[in-house]
């Protein structure tokens, strides 16, 4: 009950008082349990963190092509997102990703190193730099975070087109890279100036 609680309103206008109410529980029964509403919170965003890791680290951690772990990973989260709406929408209520902290972003950094290792393998069979390789895995489980954040409000079109255009963009956006990308604007704007 805390959980749909919190989803609907986020951690501070939350109170044991309406947890308790919910759950058909006093309020000491709560204290004694979990020691207030800040007790109550942190077991269920362990709980939607723990769940949500195991599902993307289950797609990412299998030996496949790289375009099918990424449409994995992206309905992986879509499918998290699908089934456990309240449960996303603690971990992004309070821990937007444009924000650096938070349990969220924090599982979000575990995933970010997961595709590292991936990517760095790949920038080592195509000639890229594979120091690089955090930088885009940034960039890709960003794309996908923030995607699966709209995509909880709008829900369409449904998540398999979501999966199959994020993938399109990570994928096809990766295969023609450059291996050394330089900003078109910047070359012009050089040029310029020393007319």
């Amino acid at each position: 009950m805390a959980r749909s609680v919190f989803a609907e309103k986020g951690f501070e206008p939350s109170s044991v008082e309406e947890i308790a109410a919910r759950a058909e529980v006093s309020k000491p029964v709560v204290y004694e349990h979990f020691g207030g509403k800040e007790g109550i919170y942190a077991v269920v965003v362990d709980r939607e963190v723990k769940e949500l890791s195991e599902r993307l680290s289950a797609a990412l951690n299998v030996e496949d092509h790289p375009k099918r772990i990424v449409e994995r990973t992206a309905l992986a989260l879509l499918d998290y997102i699908d089934e456990a709406e309240d449960g996303f929408r603690i971990l992004v209520r309070d821990s937007p990703v444009a924000q650096a902290t938070g349990p969220f972003n924090s599982m979000l950094g575990d995933v970010a190193h997961n595709v590292e290792a991936l990517l760095r393998t790949e920038f080592d069979l195509h000639g890229l730099d594979p120091e690089t390789a955090m930088l885009y895995a940034q960039m890709l489980v960003g794309m996908i975070a923030f995607t699966g954040q709209w995509w909880l409000e709008a829900k369409e079109p449904d998540k398999a087109t979501v999966a199959a255009h994020l993938t399109n963009l990570a994928w096809n956006g990766l295969r023609g890279m450059e291996r050394t990308p330089r900003l078109k604007t910047l070359d012009v704007e050089r040029h310029a100036g020393s007319l």
